[in-house]
């Protein structure tokens, strides 16, 4: 008999309950209070269990109807979010957004942003993947994401278009008791292969070959972005970081910006873009999404 049980039956019940009697479930309802009577009397028989109380002038929830009750709003909203979910995908609507996001941009502005998606696609749920290099094209190629936000490496694959998305500023780094640290002006790049260079490598093989700003052929390499931070924090050679996540190092002393031959102290603009496979082109959440990164300036160091 439970497999004959009805949506409109439980809205009816989650009703009554809210309202505090059957004769205003039946207004909220607009249906007679002998109608929301009947199907309220109908699921209880369905179910074996009386859902309320009618000794009293107004009906009460007994124990198991106000633990029904729980089982009732969650039904009920799990058909209404897929009722929406459903709505929004005939209209072009992606049923989820997979991102894949370079380690080196702002967290900060993807949260900025992502909170506003929340409010406008709240039946759209968020995958946000983090990667570096060639990982960031590695979801998108497999399938797993549909946009991508990458750095200038390694190069975008033929199969993806891609869209300027702005700069960040990318700072050479060491710590402040490091040997190159304690030299006064312009630091030789003689001088820089004498010491461990700290690289961020690639998951992949997509950048295999294609390294740029190595200066050094003492280098370590992680993969992770928070590993190589406090690698540089604790002194176990330089490298480059984007200036967003080491800012407050460098104004607490923990850190020192390097001054590099060629290099203009402040540091170098690596620009970033928003890339998707071109065949399968952004819906609309995904294209809402990229406009607004577009004009979230986020926090940086110029800021």
């Amino acid at each position: 008999m439970l497999d004959g049980v009805s949506l409109d039956q439980l809205r009816t019940f989650i009703a009554a309950s809210d309202e505090g009697s059957f004769s205003a479930a039946a207004r909220l309802l607009h249906r007679s209070q002998s109608a929301v009577s009947e199907m309220i009397a109908t699921l209880e028989a369905q179910m074996g269990i009386v859902l309320f109380d009618r000794a009293g002038r107004y009906p009460q929830l007994t124990a198991a109807g106000r633990v029904l009750l729980a089982d009732a709003r969650g039904v009920v909203a799990n058909v209404d979010f897929m009722k929406a979910r459903a709505k929004g995908m005939s209209s072009g609507l992606e049923p989820e957004l997979s991102v894949v996001v370079d380690v080196f941009f702002p967290m900060d502005r993807i949260t900025a942003v992502a909170a506003k998606f929340r409010e406008t696609f709240p039946h759209t749920p968020l995958r946000l993947y983090v990667e570096a290099l060639g990982g960031v094209f590695q979801p998108l190629l497999d399938g797993r994401a549909s946009i991508g936000i990458a750095g200038p490496l390694p190069d975008v694959p033929a199969s993806m278009s891609s869209e300027a998305l702005g700069d960040i500023r990318f700072l050479i780094v060491a710590a402040h008791d490091h040997p190159l640290a304690r030299i006064d002006g312009i630091i030789p790049k003689e001088e820089l292969a004498r010491h461990v260079q700290l690289v961020l490598t690639d998951r992949t093989n997509l950048s295999a070959g294609k390294e740029r700003g190595i200066m050094s052929p003492l280098t370590w390499r992680l993969a992770d972005l928070y590993a190589k931070h406090h690698f540089l924090l604790g002194g176990l050679g330089w490298g480059g970081m984007p200036s967003h996540t080491v800012q407050a190092d460098i104004e607490s002393g923990r850190l020192v910006e390097l001054r590099i031959d060629s290099i203009s102290q402040g540091g170098v603009d690596m620009p970033m873009t928003v890339v998707y496979p071109t065949a399968e082109p952004p819906g609309r959440a995904g294209r809402w999404l990229i406009d607004r990164l577009k004009l979230c300036p986020g926090k940086t160091a110029d800021q």
